[in-house]
């Protein structure tokens, strides 16, 4: 997305994603019209369902002792919403709060979308996981926005089938390809699970688990690393497997992936915390037949996982309003009401630590009820998450990677080179964008 503001920016882009004072002002001074001063009107663009529920409770609630109103504007995720938002930066229109995916705060920041609201937000860090409020600081002491929900990453497989087939459930990498190895021995015509190339989250996840950093700054320039030790480790791993066919190589999210695992053809699925939503759709008949455990590590005795999806509420810099949206976000993700409703209404996981045992996370989801301790166990997941290491054209990688990786699963090739691609393609952007770039 060349933007001409971010062709304007090529360092100071990066001075900002590393908490320089560029736009330290953004959060730190008091606005007209701000609470105390007034009633004030707020727009959050968001397109997390059941939002406008929830924003309900907040006006009739601590919004209107504060006299700030929240009004819900619905959009489109992903790039769309990225693409819209800066659209209407430029243009000095952006909404005071945005919902934002984790991955796209360094473009957001980069375009100077995002305030820095540390100062009204600072203290929420502890109801957090450390690898979690991370990512909404871009490993700065700045605060661009406050985390919403998560997507832990897990490890799900079919109990009834891991008991017929004499399978222990992995706890390293190397026990889950011989887990492998020893289903396609016993049943030839079943896989413990695919490898995907459609869905880049689910890559980004297992590389940042093995402690990959795809994107960092040296200077005032960015570094990427996209082909790292850590991540090629990964590559090498899953491609192997594809290459002896020791798994399956379709994509997810198909026909045909959804009859492989409501027939058991696949009986397992590396995903994250949301999965029991997906399977309910994709394999309705197995439901009670699944367990899920935690993610196998890399070294034995590891207690680490990697995200998959998750957003966060962000106040930008457009905002007339800054410590009013700064207050609501706070609310919207900290508030036990609030995060009950998000939960209920919304059907998210929260960051906030505190509320990932409570309410609606007392009872197991509906298709694993032969697992009470579920939620138990995913809280206790999540506090392990891995820092993470965002740029400003993940899109661009994420391409790539579709691209890529697409076409290595499909002709069981060499996932390095692909890997290799997806590096050269992201710092070609990079550098065509106008940012600096450390070779």
């Amino acid at each position: 997305m060349p933007y001409t503001k971010r062709r304007r920016l090529v360092s100071s882009a990066v001075a900002v994603a590393l908490g320089a004072t560029a736009l330290a002002a953004c959060g730190s001074s008091s606005d007209d019209g701000e609470a105390g001063s007034g009633p004030v009107s707020l727009t959050y663009w968001t397109w997390a369902p059941g939002m406008d529920k929830v924003v309900d409770l907040w006006n009739e609630g601590p919004g209107k002792k504060e006299q700030i109103t929240v009004t819900v504007k619905k959009q489109a995720s992903g790039d769309t919403l990225v693409t819209k938002i800066l659209t209407a930066h430029k243009a000095g229109q952006a909404p005071d709060l945005v919902q934002a995916e984790y991955q796209a705060l360094p473009t957001l920041v980069s375009n100077d979308a995002l305030a820095d609201i540390g100062d009204g937000a600072g203290a929420a860090k502890d109801r957090f996981a450390e690898g979690v409020w991370q990512q909404t600081t871009l490993g700065t002491d700045a605060v661009y926005a406050i985390p919403q929900d998560i997507g832990p990453m897990m490890f799900y497989y079919r109990a009834d089938l891991f008991e017929q087939y004499d399978l222990t459930v992995p706890t390293t990498w190397d026990e889950f390809a011989e887990t492998a190895r020893k289903l396609k021995k016993a049943a030839p015509d079943k896989d413990l699970t695919t490898f995907s190339a459609n869905d880049s989250g689910l890559f980004a996840g297992l590389a940042q688990q093995a402690g990959a950093r795809w994107w960092t700054t040296s200077g005032d320039r960015w570094k990427v690393g996209i082909n790292d030790d850590a991540t090629r480790k990964v590559a090498e791993f899953w491609g192997g497997l594809v290459k002896e066919g020791a798994i399956d190589n379709q994509p997810m999210y198909t026909p045909a992936w959804n009859k492989a695992l409501n027939t058991g053809k696949q009986i397992a699925w590396v995903s994250a915390v949301w999965a029991p939503g997906t399977l309910t759709t994709a394999a309705p008949d197995t439901k009670g037949k699944w367990a899920m455990a935690p993610l196998p590590q890399w070294n034995d005795g590891d207690k680490r996982t990697g995200s998959w999806g998750g957003s966060s509420t962000a106040v930008t810099t457009d905002s007339a309003h800054k410590d009013a949206a700064t207050k609501f976000a706070v609310w919207l993700n900290t508030d036990r009401t609030a995060l009950n409703a998000l939960a209920k209404d919304g059907g998210i996981y929260p960051a906030s630590t505190s509320a990932q045992l409570s309410g609606a996370f007392t009872e197991p989801p509906a298709y694993f009820t032969n697992q009470p301790d579920f939620y138990r166990k995913a809280a206790e997941i999540a506090e392990t998450t891995a820092p993470s290491a965002w740029g400003p054209n993940v899109n661009v990688a994420y391409t790539s990677f579709k691209d890529a990786f697409g076409a290595a699963a499909k002709n069981k090739s060499d996932f390095t080179a692909a890997l290799d691609t997806m590096q050269r393609v992201t710092v070609a952007d990079l550098k065509k964008q106008g940012f600096g770039v450390a070779e």
